[in-house]
């Protein structure tokens, strides 16, 4: 009987977490990783915002007239709802990343989806009155239940370019060439812009920063658009916000 139980169990652990691995993070079903844009790439922030280094985050984008995504997390929306406000006032692009930092496989789909997803979707969508359909799960873990609800409220983005930059071992110099080598037209990268989640350095924040700086500059001799990750997947909003640009009145702000 015992047995039985544990091949039962067994049996459903590799249905709930690692088939659902093996068809999004292997097979890339149902997630989206890499834009199709001749030229374009996408620069993503994930865990924050943090109150010290999202600002020296939405400060150097301004300077190199970028515009990123950030997948928030709704306890530190909530928290920092400032900085929230920035980022959807200068014209980036706001996902979410769950209520708190906690993979999807220790959670129930229907849990994960109302105190997780949903919560910080309305969290969000009542700082900027626009409601946030693009969802990264915590390190890009999808349970079963995510496969059969989660994509019917949202686009589940994932990266194609990951430098491991929350690690204390990885240096600016590294990050920068690992960054500069991995980019190719399409990229969707992940970085982030908060170390005090679980396996993070508090510090890495800044290295990224500062390795991000120095990418930045050589983008764009290599003739890449820096886009938020909805023109890089979605032609037609990518179209539209070209249009809102030229049509732009002196004063006004977009977003």
């Amino acid at each position: 009987m015992i047995r039985m139980l544990m091949i039962l169990s067994m049996d459903v652990m590799i249905l709930y977490m690692i088939v659902p691995f093996i068809l999004t993070r292997i097979c890339g079903w149902g997630v989206l990783s890499k834009g199709k844009a001749a030229k374009g790439i996408a620069f993503t922030f994930d865990d924050g915002p943090h109150p010290n280094y999202t600002p020296e985050v939405l400060d150097l984008l301004k300077e190199q007239g970028v515009k990123g995504t950030f997948f928030v997390l709704g306890s530190k929306a909530e928290k920092y709802p400032e900085l929230i406000q920035r980022m959807h006032r200068e014209g980036h692009q706001i996902g979410i990343h769950n209520y708190v930092h906690i993979s999807n496989w220790f959670l129930f789909p229907w849990t994960n989806r109302r105190e997780q997803a949903d919560r910080t979707a309305n969290i969000v969508e009542r700082l900027t009155g626009e409601r946030p359909i693009f969802y990264r799960p915590p390190w890009g873990l999808l349970n079963l239940g995510d496969l059969l609800l989660m994509r019917k409220s949202y686009r589940i983005v994932l990266w194609s370019v990951m430098v491991g930059d929350w690690k204390p071992a990885v240096s600016v110099e590294q990050l920068k060439r690992t960054l500069l080598k991995r980019i190719k037209p399409g990229s969707i990268i992940v970085l982030h812009d908060s170390g005090d989640t679980l396996g993070a350095d508090e510090e890495a924040p800044r290295h990224m920063i500062t390795g991000l700086r120095e990418v930045l500059k050589e983008i764009r001799s290599k003739g890449l658009d820096c886009l938020r990750a909805d023109e890089l997947l979605n032609k037609e909003t990518r179209c539209r916000r070209e249009v809102g640009a030229r049509t732009k009145q002196p004063g006004q702000i977009h977003s």
